[in-house]
């Protein structure tokens, strides 16, 4: 149980950090920081690896990199549907 609770609060971390560097996250939730930190630390280990210091079973630098990827490209889709609906 602790492990999960570690997991989702370093997945959070990641989401923050993520919106922090692109700028893009300042309307996001804690609910939406924890998904991309999570999703994004899945799509960072299975790009760039498991390298660097790890935390709750993530490695940090990949995770980060891959929760910026995925805050950009979120960002950029909701972009375009946002354009098409104005």
């Amino acid at each position: 149980m602790l492990y999960w609770i570690w997991v989702l609060i370093v997945g959070a971390i990641i989401g923050v950090v993520a919106g922090f560097v692109t700028g893009r996250g300042g309307s996001m939730g804690m609910i939406a920081n924890i998904l991309a930190g999570l999703i994004g630390s899945s799509l960072g280990q299975a790009l760039f690896g498991q390298w660097g210091p790890q935390m709750a079973g993530m490695a940090i630098v990949p995770s980060i990199l891959g929760a910026i990827i995925l805050v950009l490209l979120a960002s950029f889709i909701l972009g375009i549907f946002n354009r098409r609906t104005e």
